[in-house]
C-alpha cells in the first residue's frame, strides 16, 4: 500500500490541502488503484513555507499545489503504483 500524506496544517490548510487531498482521492480513483493508494491528511510535516506538503510512505516532502497535483501523481505516484501491481 502506498501512504500519501497530505499537511493539513495551518500554512497548508491556507494554500488549499483539502483541494489536494480531493483531487488525489479522484486521480486514485480514476486510474483504478484504490486498492493501492492510501490518502490520508497529516498535521503538520514541517516545511510550511513550501505549502501544500505532502509525502510518500514517509519520504521527502514534496510542495503540491491544485495546479501540479497530476502531474505529482502521475509522475510520483503511478511508477510506484507499477511496482507494487
Amino acid at each position: 500500500m502506498i501512504v500519501i500524506n497530505v499537511c493539513i496544517g495551518s500554512a497548508c490548510h491556507i494554500k488549499g490541502s483539502y483541494n489536494v487531498i480531493n483531487s488525489l482521492q479522484q486521480l486514485t480513483e480514476e486510474y483504478g488503484l484504490s486498492n493501492v493508494v492510501d490518502t490520508r491528511a497529516a498535521f503538520c510535516l514541517g516545511h510550511c513555507t513550501q505549502a501544500v506538503s505532502v509525502q510518500i510512505d514517509g519520504g521527502e516532502v514534496q510542495s503540491v499545489s491544485g495546479a501540479t497535483v497530476r502531474d505529482f501523481f502521475v509522475n510520483q505516484v503511478l511508477p510506484l503504483a507499477k511496482q507494487q501491481a
